[in-house]
Protein backbone atom coordinates (compact mmCIF):
# COMPACT_ATOMS: atom_id res chain seq x y z
CA UNK A 1 0.00 0.00 0.00
CA UNK A 2 1.38 3.46 -0.78
CA UNK A 3 -0.28 6.77 0.49
CA UNK A 4 -0.59 9.90 -1.52
CA UNK A 5 1.16 12.97 -0.34
CA UNK A 6 -1.68 15.13 0.86
CA UNK A 7 0.52 18.29 0.21
CA UNK A 8 -0.36 17.48 -3.24
CA UNK A 9 -3.82 16.40 -3.62
CA UNK A 10 -7.24 16.26 -1.40
CA UNK A 11 -8.61 13.78 -3.19
CA UNK A 12 -8.97 10.22 -1.10
CA UNK A 13 -8.51 7.44 -4.05
CA UNK A 14 -11.42 5.29 -3.72
CA UNK A 15 -14.09 3.28 -5.17
CA UNK A 16 -16.14 0.03 -4.89
CA UNK A 17 -14.68 -3.49 -5.46
CA UNK A 18 -14.59 -4.30 -9.05
CA UNK A 19 -15.61 -8.46 -10.26
CA UNK A 20 -12.38 -8.45 -12.18
CA UNK A 21 -10.24 -8.07 -9.72
CA UNK A 22 -8.14 -10.96 -10.84
CA UNK A 23 -8.28 -13.56 -13.86
CA UNK A 24 -5.34 -16.25 -13.38
CA UNK A 25 -5.96 -19.63 -14.27
CA UNK A 26 -6.28 -21.96 -10.96
CA UNK A 27 -3.26 -23.54 -10.29
CA UNK A 28 -2.84 -27.26 -10.39
CA UNK A 29 -2.48 -27.32 -6.03
CA UNK A 30 -5.67 -25.18 -5.83
CA UNK A 31 -9.60 -25.94 -5.87
CA UNK A 32 -12.18 -23.41 -7.18
CA UNK A 33 -15.56 -23.17 -5.90
CA UNK A 34 -18.42 -20.90 -5.81
CA UNK A 35 -18.29 -19.41 -2.41
CA UNK A 36 -22.20 -19.61 -1.98
CA UNK A 37 -22.37 -23.26 -2.85
CA UNK A 38 -20.00 -26.39 -3.04
CA UNK A 39 -20.19 -26.60 -6.91
CA UNK A 40 -16.40 -26.68 -8.66
CA UNK A 41 -15.71 -23.93 -10.99
CA UNK A 42 -13.94 -24.10 -14.49
CA UNK A 43 -10.64 -23.83 -14.11
CA UNK A 44 -10.18 -20.85 -16.13
CA UNK A 45 -12.66 -19.35 -13.76
CA UNK A 46 -12.75 -15.77 -12.75
CA UNK A 47 -11.43 -14.49 -8.68
CA UNK A 48 -13.56 -12.34 -7.54
CA UNK A 49 -14.30 -10.85 -4.20
CA UNK A 50 -15.13 -13.53 -0.95
CA UNK A 51 -19.13 -12.76 -1.65
CA UNK A 52 -18.70 -14.78 -5.52
CA UNK A 53 -15.99 -17.12 -6.75
CA UNK A 54 -12.71 -17.32 -4.62
CA UNK A 55 -9.75 -19.86 -5.64
CA UNK A 56 -8.63 -21.31 -2.37
CA UNK A 57 -5.40 -22.95 -2.29
CA UNK A 58 -3.93 -25.66 -0.06
CA UNK A 59 -3.42 -25.02 3.64
CA UNK A 60 -0.18 -22.87 3.73
CA UNK A 61 1.00 -24.29 7.38
CA UNK A 62 -0.01 -27.85 6.80
CA UNK A 63 -0.92 -28.56 3.75
CA UNK A 64 -3.72 -29.93 4.23
CA UNK A 65 -7.43 -29.77 2.42
CA UNK A 66 -9.61 -26.74 2.65
CA UNK A 67 -13.32 -27.08 2.95
CA UNK A 68 -15.63 -24.93 1.20
CA UNK A 69 -15.48 -22.06 4.10
CA UNK A 70 -12.21 -21.38 2.61
CA UNK A 71 -10.39 -23.00 6.14
CA UNK A 72 -7.96 -25.66 6.32
CA UNK A 73 -10.12 -29.02 7.16
CA UNK A 74 -6.92 -30.25 9.60
CA UNK A 75 -5.88 -26.86 11.76
CA UNK A 76 -8.59 -24.41 11.09
CA UNK A 77 -6.46 -21.92 9.40
CA UNK A 78 -7.20 -19.36 6.69
CA UNK A 79 -6.35 -20.39 3.51
CA UNK A 80 -4.77 -18.02 0.90
CA UNK A 81 -6.50 -16.63 -1.63
CA UNK A 82 -4.83 -16.61 -4.89
CA UNK A 83 -5.24 -12.91 -5.19
CA UNK A 84 -3.38 -12.49 -2.24
CA UNK A 85 -0.30 -14.66 -2.57
CA UNK A 86 0.57 -15.56 -6.94
CA UNK A 87 3.86 -16.30 -8.52
CA UNK A 88 4.39 -15.66 -12.24
CA UNK A 89 7.16 -17.86 -14.07
CA UNK A 90 6.94 -17.23 -17.86
CA UNK A 91 10.39 -18.22 -18.65
CA UNK A 92 13.33 -20.16 -16.78
CA UNK A 93 15.08 -16.79 -16.35
CA UNK A 94 12.16 -14.60 -15.27
CA UNK A 95 9.58 -14.81 -12.24
CA UNK A 96 7.64 -12.34 -10.00
CA UNK A 97 6.00 -12.93 -7.00
CA UNK A 98 3.02 -10.70 -5.53
CA UNK A 99 1.86 -11.17 -1.85
CA UNK A 100 -0.47 -9.69 0.52
CA UNK A 101 2.57 -9.42 3.25
CA UNK A 102 1.37 -9.80 7.42
CA UNK A 103 -0.45 -6.77 8.19
CA UNK A 104 -3.00 -5.87 6.16
CA UNK A 105 -6.18 -7.52 4.86
CA UNK A 106 -6.01 -7.46 1.02
CA UNK A 107 -2.80 -7.57 -1.61
CA UNK A 108 -2.90 -4.24 -3.26
CA UNK A 109 0.32 -4.88 -5.29
CA UNK A 110 0.57 -6.46 -8.55
CA UNK A 111 2.91 -7.67 -10.47
CA UNK A 112 2.61 -8.66 -13.98
CA UNK A 113 5.60 -9.96 -16.47
CA UNK A 114 6.73 -11.48 -19.71
CA UNK A 115 9.64 -13.34 -21.26
CA UNK A 116 10.62 -14.87 -24.24
CA UNK A 117 11.91 -18.66 -23.52
CA UNK A 118 15.82 -17.93 -25.17
CA UNK A 119 17.51 -16.44 -22.10
CA UNK A 120 18.54 -13.17 -22.07
CA UNK A 121 16.28 -11.90 -25.06
CA UNK A 122 13.60 -10.31 -23.66
CA UNK A 123 12.16 -9.52 -20.07
CA UNK A 124 9.01 -7.31 -19.64
CA UNK A 125 8.80 -6.72 -15.55
CA UNK A 126 5.91 -4.39 -14.20
CA UNK A 127 5.25 -3.73 -10.46
CA UNK A 128 2.21 -1.54 -9.36
CA UNK A 129 1.36 -0.86 -5.41
CA UNK A 130 -2.25 0.76 -5.07
CA UNK A 131 -3.11 3.68 -3.39
CA UNK A 132 -3.88 2.63 0.30
CA UNK A 133 -6.93 5.02 1.00
CA UNK A 134 -8.67 3.41 -2.42
CA UNK A 135 -11.35 1.19 -1.61
CA UNK A 136 -10.57 -0.13 -5.27
CA UNK A 137 -6.93 0.06 -5.54
CA UNK A 138 -6.32 -4.12 -5.69
CA UNK A 139 -8.22 -3.82 -8.84
CA UNK A 140 -6.60 -0.73 -10.21
CA UNK A 141 -2.78 -2.00 -10.10
CA UNK A 142 -4.00 -5.00 -11.41
CA UNK A 143 -4.92 -3.67 -14.57
CA UNK A 144 -2.52 -1.02 -14.42
CA UNK A 145 -0.06 -3.76 -14.49
CA UNK A 146 -1.14 -6.10 -16.93
CA UNK A 147 -1.97 -3.45 -19.34
CA UNK A 148 1.70 -1.97 -19.58
CA UNK A 149 2.73 -5.55 -19.79
CA UNK A 150 0.54 -6.32 -22.65
CA UNK A 151 1.95 -3.58 -24.35
CA UNK A 152 5.28 -4.15 -23.52
CA UNK A 153 5.16 -7.62 -24.72
CA UNK A 154 4.39 -7.13 -28.14
CA UNK A 155 6.41 -4.49 -28.58
CA UNK A 156 9.17 -6.17 -31.68
CA UNK A 157 12.55 -7.33 -30.23
CA UNK A 158 15.96 -5.87 -30.61
CA UNK A 159 16.79 -6.01 -34.87
CA UNK A 160 19.69 -7.80 -34.47
CA UNK A 161 18.54 -11.66 -33.58
CA UNK A 162 21.97 -13.69 -33.31
CA UNK A 163 22.81 -14.33 -29.27
CA UNK A 164 26.06 -12.22 -28.91
CA UNK A 165 25.54 -8.86 -27.44
CA UNK A 166 23.93 -6.71 -30.56
CA UNK A 167 24.00 -3.56 -28.33
CA UNK A 168 28.06 -3.62 -28.87
CA UNK A 169 27.21 -3.27 -32.28
CA UNK A 170 27.44 0.29 -32.31
CA UNK A 171 26.15 3.73 -30.03
CA UNK A 172 23.71 4.51 -32.80
CA UNK A 173 22.16 1.56 -32.57
CA UNK A 174 22.20 1.30 -28.81
CA UNK A 175 20.89 5.51 -29.08
CA UNK A 176 17.98 4.19 -31.44
CA UNK A 177 16.72 0.97 -29.48
CA UNK A 178 16.40 2.86 -26.10
CA UNK A 179 14.50 5.31 -27.66
CA UNK A 180 12.04 3.30 -29.14
CA UNK A 181 11.49 1.21 -25.73
CA UNK A 182 11.86 4.50 -24.02
CA UNK A 183 8.45 5.68 -25.78
CA UNK A 184 7.52 2.11 -25.19
CA UNK A 185 7.43 3.04 -21.45
CA UNK A 186 5.90 6.02 -21.68
CA UNK A 187 2.93 4.41 -23.63
CA UNK A 188 2.66 2.04 -21.16
CA UNK A 189 1.95 4.73 -18.31
CA UNK A 190 -0.53 6.26 -20.29
CA UNK A 191 -2.37 3.07 -21.16
CA UNK A 192 -2.01 2.09 -17.59
CA UNK A 193 -3.27 5.49 -16.32
CA UNK A 194 -6.62 4.44 -18.92
CA UNK A 195 -6.43 0.99 -16.96
CA UNK A 196 -6.70 2.36 -13.32
CA UNK A 197 -8.87 5.46 -14.24
CA UNK A 198 -11.12 2.61 -15.46
CA UNK A 199 -11.51 1.07 -11.60
CA UNK A 200 -12.96 4.61 -10.55
CA UNK A 201 -17.00 4.91 -10.70
CA UNK A 202 -17.98 7.61 -12.90
CA UNK A 203 -18.73 10.35 -10.52
CA UNK A 204 -17.10 9.26 -7.80
CA UNK A 205 -15.72 11.64 -5.55
CA UNK A 206 -12.68 9.49 -4.63
CA UNK A 207 -10.23 8.03 -7.70
CA UNK A 208 -8.37 4.65 -7.40
CA UNK A 209 -4.50 5.03 -7.87
CA UNK A 210 -1.07 3.52 -7.90
CA UNK A 211 2.34 3.86 -8.39
CA UNK A 212 4.07 2.08 -12.10
CA UNK A 213 7.35 0.79 -12.14
CA UNK A 214 8.65 -1.00 -15.46
CA UNK A 215 12.08 -2.51 -16.86
CA UNK A 216 12.60 -4.11 -20.57
CA UNK A 217 15.46 -6.13 -20.53
CA UNK A 218 17.04 -6.52 -24.08
CA UNK A 219 20.17 -9.00 -24.32
CA UNK A 220 22.04 -5.90 -22.59
CA UNK A 221 19.92 -3.30 -23.00
CA UNK A 222 17.91 -2.38 -20.15
CA UNK A 223 15.14 0.51 -19.95
CA UNK A 224 13.38 1.32 -17.27
CA UNK A 225 10.57 3.89 -15.93
CA UNK A 226 8.69 4.99 -13.06
CA UNK A 227 5.58 6.79 -11.07
CA UNK A 228 5.71 6.61 -7.88
CA UNK A 229 7.75 5.02 -5.33
CA UNK A 230 7.96 1.43 -6.54
CA UNK A 231 11.77 0.34 -7.83
CA UNK A 232 14.11 -0.78 -10.64
CA UNK A 233 17.65 -1.96 -8.75
CA UNK A 234 20.32 -3.52 -11.18
CA UNK A 235 22.11 -5.87 -8.65
CA UNK A 236 25.04 -7.60 -10.03
CA UNK A 237 26.73 -10.45 -8.79
CA UNK A 238 29.58 -9.43 -6.25
CA UNK A 239 32.76 -8.24 -8.10
CA UNK A 240 31.15 -7.59 -11.73
CA UNK A 241 29.69 -4.27 -11.07
CA UNK A 242 28.61 -1.75 -8.66
CA UNK A 243 24.92 -2.16 -7.55
CA UNK A 244 22.59 0.68 -8.30
CA UNK A 245 19.03 2.14 -7.67
CA UNK A 246 17.96 2.79 -11.21
CA UNK A 247 14.68 4.26 -10.63
CA UNK A 248 14.01 7.97 -8.99
CA UNK A 249 10.79 7.99 -6.32
CA UNK A 250 8.28 10.09 -6.98
CA UNK A 251 8.02 10.99 -2.75
CA UNK A 252 8.07 13.25 0.22
CA UNK A 253 11.61 11.20 1.70
CA UNK A 254 12.97 11.59 -2.03
CA UNK A 255 12.32 15.49 -1.67
CA UNK A 256 13.98 15.29 0.90
CA UNK A 257 16.93 13.58 0.11
CA UNK A 258 17.20 15.91 -2.84
CA UNK A 259 17.66 18.54 0.26
CA UNK A 260 20.52 16.87 1.62
CA UNK A 261 18.60 14.56 4.23
CA UNK A 262 19.87 11.28 4.83
CA UNK A 263 18.33 8.10 3.15
CA UNK A 264 17.68 6.12 6.32
CA UNK A 265 16.88 9.55 7.59
CA UNK A 266 14.27 10.59 4.95
CA UNK A 267 12.79 7.11 4.15
CA UNK A 268 11.96 6.24 8.12
CA UNK A 269 10.72 10.33 8.64
CA UNK A 270 7.08 10.95 9.17
CA UNK A 271 5.22 10.75 5.63
CA UNK A 272 7.95 8.64 4.41
CA UNK A 273 6.00 6.81 2.02
CA UNK A 274 3.58 9.61 0.25
CA UNK A 275 3.73 9.90 -2.92
CA UNK A 276 4.13 12.77 -5.02
CA UNK A 277 2.97 11.07 -8.68
CA UNK A 278 0.71 8.82 -9.31
CA UNK A 279 -1.65 7.08 -12.04
CA UNK A 280 -5.41 7.63 -11.62
CA UNK A 281 -8.23 10.11 -12.27
CA UNK A 282 -6.49 12.71 -9.77
CA UNK A 283 -3.17 12.87 -11.10
CA UNK A 284 -1.36 16.01 -11.13
CA UNK A 285 0.85 14.66 -13.72
CA UNK A 286 1.68 10.83 -15.34
CA UNK A 287 5.09 11.32 -16.74
CA UNK A 288 7.60 9.04 -16.01
CA UNK A 289 11.06 9.22 -14.90
CA UNK A 290 12.86 7.04 -17.50
CA UNK A 291 16.22 5.98 -18.26
CA UNK A 292 18.69 2.74 -19.59
CA UNK A 293 21.79 1.19 -19.05
CA UNK A 294 23.84 -1.35 -20.53
CA UNK A 295 24.64 -4.13 -18.62
CA UNK A 296 27.98 -5.91 -18.78
CA UNK A 297 27.93 -8.38 -16.14
CA UNK A 298 25.87 -11.05 -14.69
CA UNK A 299 23.24 -10.31 -12.39
CA UNK A 300 19.81 -9.59 -11.51
CA UNK A 301 17.16 -6.80 -12.59
CA UNK A 302 14.63 -6.10 -9.76
CA UNK A 303 11.82 -4.64 -10.00
CA UNK A 304 9.85 -4.52 -6.60
CA UNK A 305 6.83 -2.26 -4.12
CA UNK A 306 8.30 -0.42 -0.87
CA UNK A 307 6.86 -4.00 1.07
CA UNK A 308 10.30 -5.21 -0.45
CA UNK A 309 12.70 -2.21 -0.14
CA UNK A 310 11.07 -0.92 3.28
CA UNK A 311 13.48 -3.55 4.72
CA UNK A 312 16.49 -2.95 2.32
CA UNK A 313 16.54 0.25 0.15
CA UNK A 314 20.30 0.50 -0.25
CA UNK A 315 21.81 -1.00 -2.98
CA UNK A 316 24.41 -2.86 -1.47
CA UNK A 317 22.13 -4.38 0.95
CA UNK A 318 19.65 -5.54 -1.47
CA UNK A 319 22.37 -7.09 -3.84
CA UNK A 320 23.75 -9.18 -0.49
CA UNK A 321 20.36 -10.32 0.41
CA UNK A 322 19.52 -11.74 -3.61
CA UNK A 323 22.99 -13.43 -3.49
CA UNK A 324 22.62 -15.10 -0.23
CA UNK A 325 18.91 -15.88 -0.73
CA UNK A 326 19.98 -17.21 -4.48
CA UNK A 327 22.68 -19.53 -3.51
CA UNK A 328 20.01 -21.48 -0.98
CA UNK A 329 17.85 -21.83 -4.34
CA UNK A 330 20.91 -22.63 -6.53
CA UNK A 331 19.69 -19.10 -8.13
CA UNK A 332 16.22 -20.45 -9.68
CA UNK A 333 14.42 -16.95 -10.13
CA UNK A 334 10.88 -18.68 -8.90
CA UNK A 335 11.81 -20.02 -5.54
CA UNK A 336 14.24 -16.66 -5.38
CA UNK A 337 11.15 -13.96 -5.63
CA UNK A 338 9.78 -16.57 -3.07
CA UNK A 339 12.29 -16.59 -0.49
CA UNK A 340 12.79 -12.29 -1.02
CA UNK A 341 8.86 -11.97 -0.26
CA UNK A 342 9.35 -14.74 2.59
CA UNK A 343 12.50 -12.78 3.75
CA UNK A 344 10.45 -9.38 3.89
CA UNK A 345 7.67 -11.15 6.11
CA UNK A 346 10.02 -12.05 8.09
CA UNK A 347 10.97 -8.56 8.68
CA UNK A 348 7.64 -7.68 10.11
CA UNK A 349 5.52 -7.95 6.51
CA UNK A 350 4.32 -4.25 7.15
CA UNK A 351 3.22 -4.13 3.64
CA UNK A 352 2.02 -5.97 0.65
CA UNK A 353 5.27 -6.95 -1.12
CA UNK A 354 6.37 -7.87 -4.69
CA UNK A 355 9.32 -8.80 -6.21
CA UNK A 356 9.86 -9.85 -9.95
CA UNK A 357 13.35 -10.71 -11.08
CA UNK A 358 14.98 -11.22 -14.27
CA UNK A 359 18.49 -12.61 -14.38
CA UNK A 360 21.20 -11.05 -17.28
CA UNK A 361 24.39 -13.22 -17.84
CA UNK A 362 27.54 -11.64 -18.96
CA UNK A 363 28.18 -11.97 -22.82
Amino acid sequence: MTDIAPSVSGAQPGNAFDDTAFDGAVPDNARAHDARSDKPLADDALVDNEDTVVIWRPCAFCGAPVDVSGYCQACGAEALKDRNHYTEHPATWAAACCDRGVRHQRNEDASAIAAEADPGARAVLVVCDGGSTSTASDVASLRAARAARDLLATRPPGRPTRTESWVRSGADLVGSRSDDLTTAIREAVRVANDAVRSATTPGSPSAASCTFAAAVLERHLLVYGNVGDSRIYWLPDAGSDAPRLLSLDDSLAQLRIDAGSPRADAETGPQAHAITKWLGRDSPDISPTTGWTELVGPGWVLVCSDGLWNYASEPVTLQELVAERSSRVRGDPLALVEALVSWACEQGGKDNVTVALARHEAP
